[in-house]
């Protein structure tokens, strides 16, 4: 068992030190305790016990700045922190201690935290939250507004669909446990779940039994160099651990603590994610528990009210007048009390709070609803008893209200689950364990190990099994396999991996055994950047939900304000005759009859469904994209997309398979092909261009296979060959959409198009041009070469198309998309490769930065553009247009750049991007759309305006049902979203514009 302590607070290696921030950082300012802001003062922090409210921390700021001696002083009431700078000739820290005392208060000078620490904590954390609890839109504009405000915290975005919120703070001012606190005094669960800070550990502990267990740890971890602070919560057994990473790493501390321990202590990482899908089902649990406790209960009410009647021996019980009421009348009471104020606790705490933050939400109509329906009936019952006249009562009302509001809830929280079952799925891609291949300084294997997968550091030698997952992103070292990667990038056909081959974590080796060297870990891993971009699209927010917060501002207040006036119309006509006695219940009167239409108002009245309108289209939809191995970067990025009007390719790795091949060398001066050559290879040997290496392969494939080598026929003797048979070469600089320049013996040479050797006043002959052309009219790229400013040949290089390439310029202009090429080559090659796959609108000759101004000059009539492209050099052109798109994982920075992320190197996953973003969003306008009707009907219904003529009427109970099923409704339509299949090749032509 564990100990009962509750948290047990452990020290850290520096004796006294204060632990209530484990990021050992402080929380108000950047600077040490003993940081000198100038020559003559320096800044301290003092935590405060006993201030309540602005008043308090206002005193506390009034005593500092009175002391002689005393710049600056501020204090932070929600931390209970102060900042204080001094001039310590003049006064000192005790000084400062005692005139907060002397104001009322407690003090704590906060110790030294370390220079360390210090930098460790410079840059600003990004950490996510659950927040458990919100309804609605309303919910999360409060969150988000008080998160805001906080001190310290630079951003706050809330996702309703998730229930997290994702907060960047600056460590020195506010800590992780002031933001949970914020949310729990907004009305909300909080807890914390993850930084971007790899400082920090969450470890699952097995082995504490007892509170000497406890203390054993704390001494163990105490004495551990590198471990900054510690905190261990015997309720969970979880040890959340602060490091520093270059003193010890997180393995080395689980290895130590087990091995110190001899065994005794099981430790293993916890998965941020895992924890959060715990949190999840702990919920809907949660709230299935208090849905059956309420029907347990409301059961008895409705068998009194409904099958008592019929039985005259248990009717005759309940007609038993027991004191001044019925029997049946106490027990009615008895039961929905505890309904009303135990179970249905939650709404009172949440709307209390929601009030006290100046805002509502549907917690407030719900405690609404039933209060009124409650206290109505037990003064009812209290005026029979003193004047003998008994109006009816509808404590079954507040039951059933609660039941129906608690089963949708619970419906609610298992809908909004499979919405985010992208990222678990993602999740279970992890493996739990690695097989670790120790060496020794020799590189022969002295052990085989398991560890966590994710204590693998980059580096490792990983042993993967046929039939196991990839641990972490790496290198195979030795085996050869077939691995499936679909998971990942949506390729169904296993990819043959060999040494050298890159391999992906998450991915499933199917065959052979392989070595694998970590290369990526943690947060790096593909895996974990997918996770993380998936994760993004589900917390931003579209500008469509803008409307969705604005009408869930005046939502609640709004309803309440009509159903005062249903009350009004309903009792003033009724009291005017307006209406016939007829229509009123047995034994009720005027008011009652308006009390009920009024509750109904109250209650069927549902935000939700508007709040869940967009969020949860968003994340069923990146999900589905992640499947499809189209990640989308944000509901932003959803709205652009299904808008587009034009789509901008990059030429070459983007319509083309970056595959470049020479086709044709021919030389004009005489010289020996070889020589050409040779001489074109050492000039193209340091560019990183694809065209530079397709050269330098032709002339490497030319020289190896055509001249005789007394060493050819091995590896080695091939490589040796290679690494002497270059120039040298001087001064190599790349002139971007022209080509190459350099020195080879003290000569120039010039490797480019025509526009390169025109601005060096080269002469190109007819003849020569007649052979560029005849290249650049078969859609091939021409590539000159001068050499001491004279032009010595010239070659011809291909780069086939992709295969599906003119299939989807057709398909984008089936949808009312116009497709448009850009690229750097000359006109020529451009027209001949945009007449092979179907565009019409080319730009050529395009220097790389000037692909964004391609891009702002078809927005400058407020068109939505997308980009396609796959480059670092595309990355501006990504950035500047409306929805940008990085095919085949592209490079770092394209990706950075982009609002899609297409994992695979295949263009018939624009056509999906698209396509999905415009059903998408189909979804969220309906969403909406059912959303507004509901309530636009349901709530006139509900406050009786049909009754008259149609003889409609709505009973509280029945309203509240309506309501609870409505968000439920919304979220299971985006869940169709869910059957979403993208469009094959074969049925690419037969899409249609809407």
């Amino acid at each position: 068992m564990a100990p009962s302590t509750g948290d047990v607070q452990l020290t850290s290696p520096g004796a006294g030190q204060d632990f209530d921030d484990l990021e050992d950082i402080r929380l108000l300012d950047s600077y040490d305790k003993n940081d000198v802001v100038h020559d003559e003062t320096k800044r301290i922090q003092v935590r405060i016990s006993g201030m309540t409210c602005a008043a308090c921390s206002n005193s506390v700021q009034t005593a500092l700045r009175s002391v002689h001696g005393v710049t600056e002083a501020s204090v932070a009431l929600l931390q209970n922190k102060a900042e204080v700078v001094f001039i310590p000739g003049l006064v000192k820290d005790e000084d400062i201690k005692n005139a907060i005392e002397d104001a009322g208060f407690e003090a704590e000078i906060l110790p030294d935290s370390g220079a360390a620490a210090h930098a460790a904590a410079s840059a600003a954390v990004l950490g996510q939250f659950t927040i458990v609890g919100m309804t609605c839109a309303a919910c999360v504009n409060s969150v988000e507004g008080i998160l805001r405000n906080l001190n310290g915290v630079k951003r706050a975005v809330v996702a309703l669909a998730t229930s997290l919120g994702e907060v960047e703070y600056d460590p020195h001012v506010i800590s992780k446990d002031d933001i949970v606190s914020a949310i729990e005094d907004a009305g909300f669960e909080g807890a914390f779940v993850q930084s971007n800070g790899r400082d920090q550990i969450v470890l699952g502990v097995s082995g504490v039994y007892s509170l000497g267990d406890a203390q054993v740890l704390e001494a163990m971890l105490s004495g551990t160099k590198g471990v900054r602070q510690f905190r261990f919560d015997t309720a969970v057994n979880e040890l959340d651990v602060v490091f520093d990473p270059e003193v010890i790493s997180s393995r080395s501390l689980v290895d130590g603590i087990q091995l110190g321990s001899n065994g005794k202590f099981k430790l293993h990482v916890r998965n941020p994610y895992a924890r959060m899908a715990s949190k999840d089902g702990s919920e809907s649990s949660a709230m299935f528990r208090l849905f059956i406790s309420s029907l347990f209960l409301s059961i008895p009410l409705f068998f009194m009210g409904v099958i008592c009647p019929h039985i005259p021996l248990v009717y005759s019980l309940l007609l038993w007048r027991c004191g001044p009421f019925l029997m049946g009348d106490w027990l009615n009471w008895a039961l929905v009390s505890v309904i009303q104020f135990v179970i249905g606790k939650r709404f009172y705490i949440a709307a209390g709070r929601a009030l006290r933050n100046g805002s509502t939400n549907m917690d407030v109509l719900v405690a609404l609803g039933t209060t009124a329906s409650y206290v109505y009936s037990v003064c009812a019952l209290l005026y029979g008893a003193l004047t003998g006249f008994w109006s009816p009562t509808y404590f079954e009302t507040s039951a059933m209200l609660i039941t129906f509001v608690l089963l949708g809830k619970y419906l609610e929280c298992l809908a909004k689950g499979k919405t985010s079952d992208a990222i678990k799925k993602l999740v279970e891609l992890t493996p739990a364990t690695a097989l670790l291949i120790v060496k020794d300084k020799g590189g022969r294997t002295i052990e085989e190990r398991e560890i966590d997968s994710l204590l693998v550091q980059p580096g490792d030698t990983l042993k993967v099994l046929p039939g196991t997952k990839i641990p972490a992103d790496g290198i195979v070292t030795w085996g050869s396999s077939y691995v499936n990667e679909s998971m990942v990038t949506g390729e169904s056909i296993p990819v043959s991996k060999d040494v050298n081959a890159s391999v992906i974590g998450g991915t499933i080796n199917l065959h052979g055994v392989l070595h694998v060297q970590a290369t990526k870990v943690g947060s790096d891993t593909v895996l974990s950047q997918i996770i993380s971009l998936v994760e993004t699209a589900q917390m931003s927010k579209a500008p469509i939900q803008k409307f969705a917060d604005y009408v869930a501002s005046i939502f609640v207040p709004t309803v309440v304000v009509l159903a005062l006036l249903t009350l009004l119309c309903w009792y003033i006509a009724g009291a005017l005759g307006a209406y016939p006695d007829e229509w009123l219940p047995k034994n009720g009167n005027h008011f009652v009859f308006a009390l009920m239409f009024s509750i109904s108002v109250v209650v069927i009245a549902c935000p939700c469904a508007l709040g869940l309108a967009t969020p949860t289209a968003v994340m069923v939809a990146t999900g589905v994209g992640a499947n499809n191995g189209v990640l989308i970067k944000g509901g932003d990025s959803l709205e652009r997309a299904q808008m587009v009007k034009y789509v901008i390719f990059d030429k070459t790795g983007t319509l083309t398979q970056a595959k470049a091949t020479v086709t044709a060398a021919k030389v004009f001066a005489g010289m020996d092909r070889g020589d050409f050559l040779t001489l074109v290879a050492s000039a193209e040997a340091s560019s990183e261009h694809p065209l530079a290496k397709a050269i330098s392969q032709y002339a490497r494939h030319f020289h190896f296979f055509e001249e005789s080598s007394p060493t050819s026929g091995t590896k080695n003797a091939a490589e040796e060959f290679k690494s002497g048979w270059l120039y040298d070469v001087s001064d190599f600089s790349a002139l971007p959409g022209r080509g190459i320049q350099c020195f080879i013996d003290g000569r120039r040479i010039l490797v480019g198009n025509r526009k390169l050797l025109e601005e060096n006043g080269i002469n190109i002959s007819t003849e020569v041009e007649s052979f560029v052309v005849e290249i650049e009219e078969s859609a091939k790229t021409g590539i000159l070469v001068a050499y001491d400013d004279i032009l010595i040949g010239v070659l011809g290089i291909a780069d086939p198309l992709k295969r599906e390439a003119a299939v989807v310029i057709e398909g984008l202009q089936k949808m009312g998309v116009i497709p448009v090429m850009v690229t750097g080559d000359n006109w020529r090659t451009a027209r001949a490769v945009a007449k092979e796959v179907g565009i019409q609108d080319v730009r050529a000759e395009v220097m790389p930065a000037g692909k964004a101004d391609v891009v702002r000059s078809f927005q400058k009539d407020g068109s939505i553009v997308a980009m396609v492209g796959d480059g670092i050099n595309d990355s501006p052109a990504l950035a500047a247009a409306d929805v940008g798109m990085a095919i085949g994982a592209g490079t770092d920075v394209a990706i950075e750049a982009a609002n899609y992320v297409l994992m695979r190197d295949n263009l018939e996953d624009v056509i999906t991007a698209i396509d999905l973003s415009r059903k998408t969003f189909f979804r969220i306008r309906l969403n909406y759309v059912f959303a507004m009707a509901y309530n636009v009907v349901a709530i006139p219904v509900a406050a009786g305006v049909f009754f008259p003529s149609l003889g409609i009427k709505l009973p509280p109970w029945v309203a509240g049902a309506c309501m609870a099923l409505s968000s439920v409704s919304v979220v299971c339509s985006s869940l169709l979203l869910r059957r979403y299949r993208k469009p094959k090749l074969t049925t690419i032509l037969e899409i249609v514009v809407n």
